[in-house]
Protein backbone atom coordinates (compact mmCIF):
# COMPACT_ATOMS: atom_id res chain seq x y z
CA UNK A 1 0.00 0.00 0.00
CA UNK A 2 1.29 3.20 -1.29
CA UNK A 3 1.32 6.11 1.13
CA UNK A 4 0.92 9.69 -0.01
CA UNK A 5 2.74 12.79 2.02
CA UNK A 6 3.56 14.60 -1.11
CA UNK A 7 4.30 18.09 -1.04
CA UNK A 8 5.22 20.34 -4.77
CA UNK A 9 7.93 22.09 -5.44
CA UNK A 10 6.12 25.63 -4.68
CA UNK A 11 5.42 24.69 -1.47
CA UNK A 12 8.90 23.25 -0.80
CA UNK A 13 10.36 26.36 -2.03
CA UNK A 14 7.83 28.46 0.48
CA UNK A 15 9.23 25.98 3.29
CA UNK A 16 13.15 26.83 2.90
CA UNK A 17 12.40 30.85 2.47
CA UNK A 18 9.60 30.89 5.21
CA UNK A 19 11.95 29.01 7.54
CA UNK A 20 14.98 31.35 6.84
CA UNK A 21 12.88 34.03 7.52
CA UNK A 22 11.63 32.43 10.67
CA UNK A 23 15.08 31.48 12.04
CA UNK A 24 16.00 35.12 11.44
CA UNK A 25 13.32 36.09 13.63
CA UNK A 26 13.89 33.50 16.12
CA UNK A 27 18.06 34.33 16.71
CA UNK A 28 18.17 37.97 15.99
CA UNK A 29 14.93 38.71 17.53
CA UNK A 30 15.94 37.59 20.96
CA UNK A 31 18.89 39.97 20.92
CA UNK A 32 17.18 43.04 19.27
CA UNK A 33 14.33 42.58 22.33
CA UNK A 34 16.30 42.07 25.07
CA UNK A 35 18.88 44.55 23.82
CA UNK A 36 16.41 47.05 23.75
CA UNK A 37 17.80 48.43 19.97
CA UNK A 38 15.52 51.14 18.97
CA UNK A 39 12.64 50.04 15.97
CA UNK A 40 14.09 46.39 16.17
CA UNK A 41 10.82 45.23 14.68
CA UNK A 42 11.75 46.97 11.60
CA UNK A 43 15.09 45.69 11.64
CA UNK A 44 13.86 41.92 11.27
CA UNK A 45 11.21 43.48 9.12
CA UNK A 46 13.77 44.53 6.82
CA UNK A 47 15.78 41.44 6.94
CA UNK A 48 12.77 39.64 6.31
CA UNK A 49 12.23 41.89 2.89
CA UNK A 50 15.97 41.07 1.85
CA UNK A 51 15.36 37.92 2.34
CA UNK A 52 12.38 37.55 -0.15
CA UNK A 53 13.74 39.62 -2.53
CA UNK A 54 16.50 37.87 -3.15
CA UNK A 55 14.95 34.86 -3.24
CA UNK A 56 13.09 36.30 -5.82
CA UNK A 57 15.77 36.78 -8.60
CA UNK A 58 16.95 33.01 -7.82
CA UNK A 59 13.01 31.38 -7.88
CA UNK A 60 10.86 33.26 -10.00
CA UNK A 61 7.38 31.33 -9.04
CA UNK A 62 4.21 33.63 -8.56
CA UNK A 63 2.53 33.41 -4.76
CA UNK A 64 5.95 32.21 -3.33
CA UNK A 65 6.14 35.03 -1.08
CA UNK A 66 2.66 35.11 0.80
CA UNK A 67 3.50 31.36 1.14
CA UNK A 68 6.69 32.19 2.78
CA UNK A 69 5.20 34.53 5.19
CA UNK A 70 2.41 32.39 6.34
CA UNK A 71 4.94 29.70 7.27
CA UNK A 72 7.48 32.45 8.46
CA UNK A 73 4.61 33.19 10.99
CA UNK A 74 2.99 30.22 11.79
CA UNK A 75 6.95 29.16 12.89
CA UNK A 76 7.62 32.15 14.92
CA UNK A 77 5.50 30.72 17.56
CA UNK A 78 8.09 28.99 18.31
CA UNK A 79 9.98 32.29 19.85
CA UNK A 80 9.89 32.04 23.50
CA UNK A 81 8.43 35.70 23.57
CA UNK A 82 6.04 35.46 21.08
CA UNK A 83 2.57 36.37 21.85
CA UNK A 84 0.94 34.27 19.19
CA UNK A 85 -1.36 36.60 16.89
CA UNK A 86 0.59 39.83 16.90
CA UNK A 87 3.72 38.78 14.87
CA UNK A 88 1.79 36.25 13.04
CA UNK A 89 0.05 38.83 11.38
CA UNK A 90 2.08 41.34 11.17
CA UNK A 91 5.10 39.04 8.93
CA UNK A 92 2.05 37.49 7.23
CA UNK A 93 0.99 40.75 6.06
CA UNK A 94 3.97 41.90 5.06
CA UNK A 95 4.88 38.89 3.14
CA UNK A 96 1.53 39.92 1.22
CA UNK A 97 1.77 43.44 0.43
CA UNK A 98 5.09 42.28 -0.91
CA UNK A 99 3.32 40.04 -3.37
CA UNK A 100 1.47 41.47 -4.04
CA UNK A 101 3.47 44.71 -5.53
CA UNK A 102 5.54 42.27 -7.76
CA UNK A 103 1.97 41.24 -9.07
CA UNK A 104 1.42 44.74 -9.97
CA UNK A 105 4.60 45.54 -11.23
CA UNK A 106 6.32 42.18 -11.25
CA UNK A 107 9.52 41.24 -10.31
CA UNK A 108 11.10 44.37 -11.30
CA UNK A 109 13.61 47.21 -9.29
CA UNK A 110 9.99 49.40 -9.46
CA UNK A 111 8.07 46.37 -7.82
CA UNK A 112 10.69 45.62 -5.01
CA UNK A 113 10.86 49.23 -3.90
CA UNK A 114 7.26 49.55 -3.30
CA UNK A 115 6.94 46.03 -1.78
CA UNK A 116 9.80 47.18 0.32
CA UNK A 117 8.07 50.63 1.49
CA UNK A 118 4.57 48.87 1.70
CA UNK A 119 5.50 45.67 3.71
CA UNK A 120 7.66 48.04 6.30
CA UNK A 121 4.48 50.44 6.52
CA UNK A 122 2.43 48.22 7.51
CA UNK A 123 4.43 48.17 10.70
CA UNK A 124 2.80 51.60 11.48
CA UNK A 125 -0.17 50.65 10.44
CA UNK A 126 -0.17 47.08 12.54
CA UNK A 127 1.00 49.36 15.85
CA UNK A 128 -1.85 51.77 15.48
CA UNK A 129 -4.32 48.34 14.91
CA UNK A 130 -3.36 46.67 17.69
CA UNK A 131 -3.81 49.60 19.90
CA UNK A 132 -7.20 50.49 18.76
CA UNK A 133 -8.17 46.56 19.03
CA UNK A 134 -6.52 46.48 22.74
CA UNK A 135 -7.74 49.42 24.62
CA UNK A 136 -11.07 50.79 21.86
CA UNK A 137 -11.63 53.47 20.00
CA UNK A 138 -11.32 55.58 23.51
CA UNK A 139 -7.35 55.62 22.81
CA UNK A 140 -7.53 57.79 19.56
CA UNK A 141 -9.28 60.52 21.45
CA UNK A 142 -6.83 60.25 23.88
CA UNK A 143 -3.98 60.69 21.37
CA UNK A 144 -6.02 63.53 19.93
CA UNK A 145 -6.96 65.48 23.36
CA UNK A 146 -2.87 64.68 24.37
CA UNK A 147 -1.73 66.41 21.22
CA UNK A 148 -4.26 69.06 20.80
CA UNK A 149 -3.03 69.96 24.81
CA UNK A 150 0.65 70.06 23.66
CA UNK A 151 -0.55 72.32 20.51
CA UNK A 152 -2.43 74.81 22.98
CA UNK A 153 0.84 74.64 25.67
CA UNK A 154 3.10 75.59 22.56
CA UNK A 155 0.61 78.30 21.32
CA UNK A 156 1.22 76.26 17.59
CA UNK A 157 -1.19 77.60 14.60
CA UNK A 158 -1.35 74.16 12.97
CA UNK A 159 -3.16 71.34 13.56
CA UNK A 160 -0.37 68.67 14.67
CA UNK A 161 -2.20 65.68 15.07
CA UNK A 162 -1.31 63.75 11.88
CA UNK A 163 2.23 65.08 12.09
CA UNK A 164 3.62 61.93 14.42
CA UNK A 165 2.03 59.73 12.26
CA UNK A 166 3.18 61.24 8.95
CA UNK A 167 6.68 61.30 10.14
CA UNK A 168 7.02 58.01 11.46
CA UNK A 169 5.70 56.93 8.20
CA UNK A 170 8.40 58.45 6.11
CA UNK A 171 11.13 56.64 8.25
CA UNK A 172 9.26 53.49 7.96
CA UNK A 173 9.20 54.20 4.03
CA UNK A 174 13.59 54.77 4.10
CA UNK A 175 13.62 51.92 6.27
CA UNK A 176 11.62 49.75 3.51
CA UNK A 177 13.30 50.91 0.89
CA UNK A 178 16.76 50.70 2.08
CA UNK A 179 15.93 46.89 2.81
CA UNK A 180 14.80 46.64 -0.81
CA UNK A 181 18.23 48.02 -2.17
CA UNK A 182 19.68 45.48 -0.25
CA UNK A 183 17.90 42.25 -1.25
CA UNK A 184 18.14 44.02 -4.78
CA UNK A 185 21.84 44.24 -4.57
CA UNK A 186 22.06 40.11 -2.99
CA UNK A 187 19.25 38.49 -5.40
CA UNK A 188 21.46 40.60 -8.36
CA UNK A 189 24.82 38.76 -7.14
CA UNK A 190 23.19 35.81 -6.40
CA UNK A 191 21.67 35.49 -9.84
CA UNK A 192 24.94 36.39 -11.78
CA UNK A 193 27.92 34.91 -9.49
CA UNK A 194 26.17 31.39 -7.63
CA UNK A 195 28.35 30.20 -4.81
CA UNK A 196 29.42 26.80 -3.01
CA UNK A 197 27.33 24.93 -1.02
CA UNK A 198 28.50 25.89 2.87
CA UNK A 199 28.63 22.17 4.40
CA UNK A 200 25.72 21.78 7.49
CA UNK A 201 24.97 18.48 8.43
CA UNK A 202 21.40 17.86 8.03
CA UNK A 203 19.32 16.75 10.97
CA UNK A 204 15.35 16.32 11.59
CA UNK A 205 15.24 17.40 15.14
CA UNK A 206 11.84 18.51 14.41
CA UNK A 207 9.87 16.46 17.12
CA UNK A 208 11.59 18.24 19.81
CA UNK A 209 9.51 21.15 18.47
CA UNK A 210 6.51 19.44 17.83
CA UNK A 211 5.45 16.88 20.43
CA UNK A 212 5.49 19.77 22.74
CA UNK A 213 2.95 20.83 21.69
CA UNK A 214 0.92 17.78 21.83
CA UNK A 215 1.32 17.31 25.82
CA UNK A 216 -1.50 19.87 26.50
CA UNK A 217 -4.55 18.73 26.72
CA UNK A 218 -6.50 19.92 24.01
CA UNK A 219 -10.13 20.84 23.75
CA UNK A 220 -12.32 21.82 20.44
CA UNK A 221 -14.67 23.06 23.69
CA UNK A 222 -12.77 25.24 25.48
CA UNK A 223 -11.76 26.59 22.34
CA UNK A 224 -15.26 27.85 21.17
CA UNK A 225 -16.40 28.33 24.56
CA UNK A 226 -12.90 30.74 24.94
CA UNK A 227 -14.17 32.72 21.88
CA UNK A 228 -17.47 33.45 23.39
CA UNK A 229 -15.90 34.59 26.60
CA UNK A 230 -13.89 36.99 24.51
CA UNK A 231 -16.92 37.76 22.66
CA UNK A 232 -19.10 38.37 25.71
CA UNK A 233 -16.52 40.43 28.10
CA UNK A 234 -16.24 42.79 25.33
CA UNK A 235 -19.85 43.45 25.19
CA UNK A 236 -19.97 43.71 29.08
CA UNK A 237 -16.94 46.07 29.10
CA UNK A 238 -19.05 49.04 26.79
CA UNK A 239 -22.44 48.12 27.51
CA UNK A 240 -22.40 47.51 31.99
CA UNK A 241 -21.72 48.92 34.78
CA UNK A 242 -17.60 49.08 36.06
CA UNK A 243 -18.94 46.74 38.95
CA UNK A 244 -20.41 43.91 36.44
CA UNK A 245 -17.30 44.12 33.94
CA UNK A 246 -14.66 44.18 36.58
CA UNK A 247 -15.85 41.40 38.25
CA UNK A 248 -16.49 39.30 34.68
CA UNK A 249 -12.83 39.89 33.95
CA UNK A 250 -11.64 39.16 36.76
CA UNK A 251 -13.21 35.38 36.51
CA UNK A 252 -12.57 34.88 33.04
CA UNK A 253 -8.83 35.80 34.13
CA UNK A 254 -9.01 33.44 36.42
CA UNK A 255 -10.45 30.72 34.45
CA UNK A 256 -7.87 31.28 31.48
CA UNK A 257 -4.73 31.05 34.12
CA UNK A 258 -6.10 28.31 35.99
CA UNK A 259 -5.75 26.01 32.60
CA UNK A 260 -3.16 27.91 30.47
CA UNK A 261 0.08 28.77 31.48
CA UNK A 262 0.39 31.19 27.97
CA UNK A 263 -1.70 32.97 30.03
CA UNK A 264 -0.04 33.44 33.24
CA UNK A 265 2.96 34.10 31.22
CA UNK A 266 1.55 37.34 29.72
CA UNK A 267 0.40 38.37 32.80
CA UNK A 268 3.96 37.80 34.33
CA UNK A 269 5.56 40.51 32.23
CA UNK A 270 6.15 43.75 33.58
CA UNK A 271 6.25 45.36 30.20
CA UNK A 272 2.17 44.58 30.58
CA UNK A 273 2.19 46.54 34.05
CA UNK A 274 4.03 48.87 32.88
CA UNK A 275 1.76 49.64 29.74
CA UNK A 276 -1.03 49.53 32.14
CA UNK A 277 -0.05 52.25 34.42
CA UNK A 278 0.74 54.66 31.77
CA UNK A 279 -2.32 54.06 29.66
CA UNK A 280 -4.50 54.85 33.22
CA UNK A 281 -2.59 57.99 33.90
CA UNK A 282 -2.09 59.45 30.59
CA UNK A 283 -6.36 59.10 30.00
CA UNK A 284 -6.74 60.42 33.99
CA UNK A 285 -5.12 63.38 32.77
CA UNK A 286 -6.09 64.05 29.13
CA UNK A 287 -9.82 64.08 30.22
CA UNK A 288 -8.84 66.45 33.38
CA UNK A 289 -7.18 68.44 31.38
CA UNK A 290 -9.21 68.32 28.28
CA UNK A 291 -13.13 67.81 29.02
CA UNK A 292 -13.06 69.58 32.43
CA UNK A 293 -13.68 65.80 33.80
CA UNK A 294 -13.66 64.64 37.22
CA UNK A 295 -10.09 62.53 37.53
CA UNK A 296 -10.96 59.50 38.75
CA UNK A 297 -13.96 59.25 35.80
CA UNK A 298 -10.73 59.42 33.86
CA UNK A 299 -9.15 56.95 36.01
CA UNK A 300 -12.11 54.44 35.27
CA UNK A 301 -12.14 54.84 32.21
CA UNK A 302 -8.13 53.96 31.42
CA UNK A 303 -9.03 50.94 33.82
CA UNK A 304 -12.17 49.66 31.74
CA UNK A 305 -9.16 50.41 28.28
CA UNK A 306 -6.83 48.35 30.44
CA UNK A 307 -9.34 45.80 31.38
CA UNK A 308 -10.41 45.36 27.46
CA UNK A 309 -6.62 45.08 26.54
CA UNK A 310 -5.96 42.12 29.22
CA UNK A 311 -9.06 40.23 27.51
CA UNK A 312 -7.93 40.74 24.31
CA UNK A 313 -4.56 39.56 25.17
CA UNK A 314 -5.07 36.61 27.41
CA UNK A 315 -7.99 35.46 25.28
CA UNK A 316 -6.12 35.13 21.87
CA UNK A 317 -2.91 33.92 23.47
CA UNK A 318 -4.92 30.88 24.71
CA UNK A 319 -6.92 30.61 21.26
CA UNK A 320 -3.49 30.33 19.97
CA UNK A 321 -2.99 27.71 22.13
CA UNK A 322 -5.97 25.68 21.60
CA UNK A 323 -5.15 26.22 17.76
CA UNK A 324 -2.13 23.59 17.86
CA UNK A 325 -4.93 21.01 18.41
CA UNK A 326 -3.78 17.95 16.26
CA UNK A 327 -7.77 17.27 15.40
CA UNK A 328 -7.52 20.81 13.74
CA UNK A 329 -4.56 20.66 12.43
CA UNK A 330 -5.71 16.65 11.25
CA UNK A 331 -8.80 18.16 9.51
CA UNK A 332 -6.71 20.90 7.04
CA UNK A 333 -5.02 17.62 6.07
CA UNK A 334 -8.07 17.13 4.18
CA UNK A 335 -8.62 20.54 2.62
CA UNK A 336 -7.43 22.24 -0.03
CA UNK A 337 -4.88 23.33 2.79
CA UNK A 338 -3.13 20.23 2.99
CA UNK A 339 -0.13 21.45 1.41
CA UNK A 340 0.30 23.73 4.39
CA UNK A 341 0.60 20.91 7.18
CA UNK A 342 3.20 19.36 4.94
CA UNK A 343 5.48 22.59 4.40
CA UNK A 344 5.42 23.15 7.82
CA UNK A 345 6.68 19.87 8.94
CA UNK A 346 9.31 20.73 6.72
CA UNK A 347 10.03 23.78 7.78
CA UNK A 348 10.03 22.25 11.54
CA UNK A 349 12.07 19.34 10.43
CA UNK A 350 14.92 21.58 9.18
CA UNK A 351 14.37 24.57 11.85
CA UNK A 352 17.30 23.90 13.84
CA UNK A 353 19.37 23.96 10.78
CA UNK A 354 18.90 27.05 10.02
CA UNK A 355 19.41 28.59 12.95
CA UNK A 356 22.73 27.02 13.40
CA UNK A 357 23.36 28.79 10.06
CA UNK A 358 22.20 32.17 11.90
CA UNK A 359 25.49 34.30 12.20
CA UNK A 360 26.59 35.93 15.46
CA UNK A 361 25.60 39.10 16.42
CA UNK A 362 28.12 40.82 16.19
CA UNK A 363 29.35 39.21 12.85
CA UNK A 364 25.96 41.00 11.62
CA UNK A 365 26.64 44.22 12.56
CA UNK A 366 30.17 44.47 11.18
CA UNK A 367 29.22 42.87 7.72
CA UNK A 368 25.46 42.60 7.46
CA UNK A 369 25.02 42.51 3.69
CA UNK A 370 27.88 40.06 3.57
CA UNK A 371 26.30 37.95 6.37
CA UNK A 372 22.97 38.10 4.60
CA UNK A 373 24.39 37.12 1.40
CA UNK A 374 25.98 34.17 2.96
CA UNK A 375 22.94 32.64 4.38
CA UNK A 376 20.50 33.34 1.31
CA UNK A 377 22.99 32.05 -1.14
CA UNK A 378 22.35 28.41 0.41
CA UNK A 379 18.81 28.54 -0.26
CA UNK A 380 19.04 26.44 -3.94
CA UNK A 381 21.37 23.72 -2.15
CA UNK A 382 18.47 23.26 0.54
CA UNK A 383 16.03 22.75 -2.29
CA UNK A 384 18.38 19.68 -3.41
CA UNK A 385 19.22 18.63 -0.14
CA UNK A 386 15.40 18.37 0.41
CA UNK A 387 14.38 16.94 -2.53
CA UNK A 388 17.53 14.09 -2.28
CA UNK A 389 15.71 13.58 1.44
CA UNK A 390 12.00 13.46 0.19
CA UNK A 391 13.05 10.71 -2.50
CA UNK A 392 14.36 8.47 0.51
CA UNK A 393 12.06 5.54 0.32
CA UNK A 394 10.94 4.48 3.47
CA UNK A 395 9.43 0.65 3.39
CA UNK A 396 7.40 -0.76 6.64
CA UNK A 397 6.86 -4.49 7.10
CA UNK A 398 3.21 -4.39 9.51
CA UNK A 399 1.37 -6.50 11.24
CA UNK A 400 -0.02 -7.66 14.51
CA UNK A 401 2.12 -8.73 17.54
CA UNK A 402 3.16 -12.43 16.98
CA UNK A 403 2.06 -12.32 13.57
CA UNK A 404 5.69 -13.47 11.74
CA UNK A 405 7.38 -10.26 10.60
CA UNK A 406 10.81 -11.27 11.80
CA UNK A 407 10.23 -14.55 9.90
CA UNK A 408 9.66 -12.79 6.87
CA UNK A 409 12.10 -9.93 7.13
CA UNK A 410 14.86 -12.97 7.55
CA UNK A 411 13.34 -14.13 4.19
CA UNK A 412 13.51 -10.59 2.89
CA UNK A 413 16.68 -10.29 3.53
CA UNK A 414 18.19 -13.58 2.05
CA UNK A 415 15.78 -12.67 -0.94
CA UNK A 416 17.98 -9.16 -1.01
CA UNK A 417 21.45 -10.77 -0.63
CA UNK A 418 20.48 -13.64 -3.05
CA UNK A 419 20.55 -10.73 -5.42
CA UNK A 420 23.68 -9.15 -4.49
CA UNK A 421 21.84 -6.18 -3.13
CA UNK A 422 23.56 -5.14 -0.26
CA UNK A 423 21.40 -4.28 3.34
CA UNK A 424 22.34 -4.47 7.04
CA UNK A 425 20.70 -2.97 10.23
CA UNK A 426 19.45 -5.06 12.76
CA UNK A 427 16.77 -8.02 14.03
CA UNK A 428 14.56 -8.14 17.06
CA UNK A 429 14.75 -12.29 17.86
CA UNK A 430 12.48 -13.56 19.90
CA UNK A 431 13.65 -15.56 23.28
CA UNK A 432 11.57 -18.23 24.06
CA UNK A 433 11.70 -20.78 27.41
CA UNK A 434 8.69 -23.00 28.14
CA UNK A 435 6.67 -22.10 25.64
CA UNK A 436 7.03 -18.29 26.85
CA UNK A 437 8.17 -15.33 25.56
CA UNK A 438 11.08 -14.45 27.89
CA UNK A 439 12.71 -11.20 26.05
CA UNK A 440 14.41 -10.73 22.88
CA UNK A 441 17.71 -10.35 21.45
CA UNK A 442 19.15 -8.49 19.05
CA UNK A 443 20.98 -9.29 15.72
CA UNK A 444 23.50 -7.95 13.48
CA UNK A 445 21.82 -8.73 9.77
CA UNK A 446 25.75 -8.13 8.24
CA UNK A 447 27.60 -10.51 10.63
CA UNK A 448 25.06 -12.37 12.73
CA UNK A 449 26.39 -11.90 15.82
CA UNK A 450 23.51 -11.96 18.53
CA UNK A 451 23.01 -9.46 21.87
CA UNK A 452 20.89 -9.84 24.35
CA UNK A 453 18.88 -6.80 24.62
CA UNK A 454 15.00 -7.14 26.45
CA UNK A 455 14.48 -9.30 29.37
CA UNK A 456 11.13 -9.93 31.19
CA UNK A 457 11.61 -8.49 34.71
CA UNK A 458 9.09 -7.77 37.73
CA UNK A 459 11.78 -5.07 39.05
CA UNK A 460 10.92 -1.36 39.33
CA UNK A 461 13.73 -0.57 37.31
CA UNK A 462 13.95 3.17 35.07
CA UNK A 463 14.80 1.63 31.91
CA UNK A 464 12.22 -0.57 31.27
CA UNK A 465 9.63 -0.73 28.10
CA UNK A 466 6.35 -2.42 29.14
CA UNK A 467 6.99 -5.50 31.21
CA UNK A 468 10.54 -5.82 29.34
CA UNK A 469 14.10 -4.40 30.95
CA UNK A 470 16.59 -3.15 28.46
CA UNK A 471 19.80 -4.42 28.74
CA UNK A 472 22.18 -2.12 28.27
CA UNK A 473 25.26 -4.80 26.26
CA UNK A 474 21.84 -5.50 24.08
CA UNK A 475 21.19 -1.27 23.21
CA UNK A 476 24.86 -0.64 22.56
CA UNK A 477 24.67 -3.77 20.36
CA UNK A 478 22.73 -2.27 18.52
CA UNK A 479 23.31 1.21 18.44
CA UNK A 480 26.82 0.25 17.29
CA UNK A 481 25.34 -1.78 14.08
CA UNK A 482 23.31 0.79 13.24
CA UNK A 483 25.69 3.52 13.60
CA UNK A 484 28.15 1.76 11.22
CA UNK A 485 24.84 1.40 8.71
CA UNK A 486 24.50 5.05 8.88
CA UNK A 487 28.20 5.64 7.64
CA UNK A 488 28.93 2.73 5.21
CA UNK A 489 26.56 2.99 2.29
CA UNK A 490 23.63 0.01 2.32
CA UNK A 491 21.33 -0.53 -0.47
CA UNK A 492 18.73 -1.19 2.50
CA UNK A 493 18.99 -0.62 6.19
CA UNK A 494 16.61 -3.13 8.39
CA UNK A 495 15.36 -1.82 11.91
CA UNK A 496 13.07 -4.53 13.61
CA UNK A 497 10.23 -3.53 15.93
CA UNK A 498 10.17 0.23 15.62
CA UNK A 499 8.13 0.43 18.51
CA UNK A 500 6.99 2.47 21.82
CA UNK A 501 10.81 2.87 22.99
CA UNK A 502 11.33 4.73 20.07
CA UNK A 503 8.12 7.06 19.74
CA UNK A 504 9.65 8.42 23.32
CA UNK A 505 12.66 8.84 22.21
CA UNK A 506 14.87 6.84 23.39
CA UNK A 507 15.94 2.72 21.56
CA UNK A 508 16.83 3.76 17.83
CA UNK A 509 15.32 6.82 17.63
CA UNK A 510 18.11 9.00 17.16
CA UNK A 511 19.60 6.70 14.79
CA UNK A 512 16.46 6.63 12.46
CA UNK A 513 16.70 10.61 12.15
CA UNK A 514 20.63 9.86 10.86
CA UNK A 515 19.24 7.39 8.71
CA UNK A 516 16.81 8.88 7.33
CA UNK A 517 18.43 12.52 6.94
CA UNK A 518 22.18 11.83 6.57
CA UNK A 519 22.74 8.61 4.16
CA UNK A 520 21.66 7.51 0.93
CA UNK A 521 20.38 4.16 2.36
CA UNK A 522 16.18 3.51 2.06
CA UNK A 523 14.67 2.09 5.11
CA UNK A 524 12.61 -1.06 6.31
CA UNK A 525 11.04 -1.02 9.40
CA UNK A 526 8.73 -3.64 10.94
CA UNK A 527 5.94 -1.71 12.53
CA UNK A 528 3.04 -3.13 14.37
CA UNK A 529 -0.53 -2.06 13.01
CA UNK A 530 -1.72 -0.03 15.37
CA UNK A 531 1.47 2.63 15.60
CA UNK A 532 2.02 2.85 11.59
CA UNK A 533 0.22 6.36 11.59
CA UNK A 534 2.12 7.31 14.73
CA UNK A 535 5.71 6.20 13.22
CA UNK A 536 4.92 8.30 10.22
CA UNK A 537 3.91 11.21 11.73
CA UNK A 538 7.07 11.10 14.32
CA UNK A 539 9.75 11.34 11.56
CA UNK A 540 7.61 12.94 8.85
CA UNK A 541 8.15 10.07 6.64
CA UNK A 542 6.90 10.73 3.16
CA UNK A 543 7.72 8.27 0.70
CA UNK A 544 6.24 5.19 2.35
CA UNK A 545 5.16 1.96 1.29
CA UNK A 546 3.59 -0.14 3.84
CA UNK A 547 3.42 -4.46 2.98
CA UNK A 548 0.72 -5.84 5.67
CA UNK A 549 1.74 -8.96 6.59
CA UNK A 550 -2.17 -10.26 5.58
CA UNK A 551 -1.16 -9.57 1.80
CA UNK A 552 2.49 -10.03 1.71
CA UNK A 553 5.17 -12.27 2.22
CA UNK A 554 8.82 -12.38 2.49
CA UNK A 555 9.18 -13.55 -0.90
CA UNK A 556 6.69 -11.20 -2.36
CA UNK A 557 8.16 -8.12 -0.44
CA UNK A 558 11.83 -9.32 -1.65
CA UNK A 559 10.57 -9.37 -5.60
CA UNK A 560 8.74 -6.01 -5.22
CA UNK A 561 11.84 -4.18 -3.77
CA UNK A 562 14.10 -6.16 -6.12
CA UNK A 563 11.92 -4.87 -9.62
CA UNK A 564 12.53 -1.11 -8.31
CA UNK A 565 16.78 -1.81 -8.61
Amino acid sequence: MKLDHGINEQWIKASIIGTTWAASEIVLGSFFHNLRIPFSSNLLTGIGIIILISSGYLWKEKGLFWRAGLICSLMKTMSPSAVIFGPMIAIFMEAVLLDLSVRVFSKTVIGYLIGGMLAMSWNLFHKIVNFIILYGFSIVDIYAGLLRFTQKQLHLQIDIIWLPILFLLMIYCIMGLTAAIIGIRIGRKLHDHPVEKIPVKYSNPSQENITTKHSFNYSIPWLLATFCMIITELVLISHTPWFVWATSTVAFVLIWVNRYKRALKQLSKPRFWVYFVIITMITAFVLNRMQSSDWTNGLMIGIQMNARAVVIILGFSVLGTELYNPRIRSYFMKTAFKQLPLALELSFGSLHLMIATMPAFKDLIKNPVTVLFRIISQIEYRLEDIKNNMSKRVFIVSGTIGQGKTTQLQELIDMLKDQNISVSGILSLRVMEKGETIGYDIQDIATNERTPFLRKSNDAEPDKIGAYSILQPGLAAGIRTLTFSAGNYSRYVVIDEVGKLELSDRGWAKLIHELLYNTKSDLILAVQDRIIEQVIQKWNLRNVTVFHLSQYNGHSMGRYLTDLQ
